[in-house]
């Protein structure tokens, strides 16, 4: 046998099965609604590497299809726009009825609180750059996070007027209602950014929203993404032969009929000859 044959063999002994359990992972625990921030893949990213498949979607996606993908959670994330412009993006009022935990980030916090009654206005010292949180409770999203930790701000607008059904579980120096939660609901919203570095108790806090509260998994790896994905090629291009077999035997016997026919055609004017 030659190394070639070997080594292909050994790979053949060696290939682990493919595990239909792995096949549940299809659909996202978390999924990211893209209202334009620069910091969208980010947020999908840090959730990543936390073993959390996470998938992002346009901010207009049906909360029918979003159902239809069967996610654990739902984050809104920033924006560049204001919400209580004409032409604000928003996304289908529908979420709200999924039953499932939602966190607002940013503009994803303005557009919770302007649905739910809530009042944003341009604040009259815009926020770029580092804060200091100060948790009012630390119960939920904020459980274990130390107070006084070193938040990334980036907003010119910020809610003024707490939503129904909404409390207040942090503020800033620039901003009293800088993180609110209803949690009845299970609906989380923060004005700054947990998904950059800069924030320094960022990843406790989307771990906390994904794990604690949404209850995700966090097996997921690329590994088991490439076998999902190999497991999908291979179920496409089996089909694909089994349709091309097919049409091949289908082929195959009208040419057999034919010569049939030809053959039969031949010996009679070979006989009336």
């Amino acid at each position: 046998m030659s190394a070639k044959s070997t080594k292909t063999l050994s790979m053949q002994k060696t290939q682990k099965p493919h595990n239909p359990q792995h096949l549940q992972m299809l659909h996202p625990q978390i999924i990211v609604l893209d209202f334009g921030s620069q910091y969208t893949q980010l947020i999908a990213r840090r959730l990543r590497e936390m073993g959390i498949y996470t998938e992002i979607m346009p901010y207009f996606e049906s909360a029918e299809s979003i159902k239809a993908k069967n996610p654990r959670g739902l984050i809104l994330s920033g924006g560049p726009a204001s919400v209580y412009e004409k032409d604000a993006y928003k996304p289908d009022s529908e979420i709200f009825t999924l039953g499932i935990p939602i966190l607002g980030i940013c503009y994803g916090m303005q557009f919770i609180a302007h649905f739910f009654g809530g009042q944003v206005a341009k604040s009259s010292a815009q926020e770029f750059g580092k804060a200091n949180l100060t948790i009012i409770d630390s119960q939920g999203i904020f459980s274990g996070v130390k107070q006084d930790c070193v938040v990334w701000m980036s907003h010119s607008d910020k809610v003024i007027a707490l939503p129904s059904g909404f409390i207040a579980i942090g503020s800033s120096e620039n901003s009293e209602i800088c993180a609110i939660a209803d949690f009845t609901r299970k609906i989380y919203a923060l004005q700054f950014h947990p998904e950059v570095v800069h924030s320094e108790c960022g990843a406790q806090i989307l771990e906390n929203f994904a794990r604690k509260i949404c209850g995700a998994s966090n097996e997921w790896n690329m590994h088991n993404f490439a076998e999902i994905e190999i497991a999908k090629v291979r179920k496409i291009v089996g089909l694909e032969e089994m349709d091309c077999h097919a049409d091949f035997d289908k082929s195959a016997r009208n040419d057999n009929k034919n010569s049939n026919n030809t053959a039969c055609h031949t010996e009679r004017s070979e006989v009336s000859q």
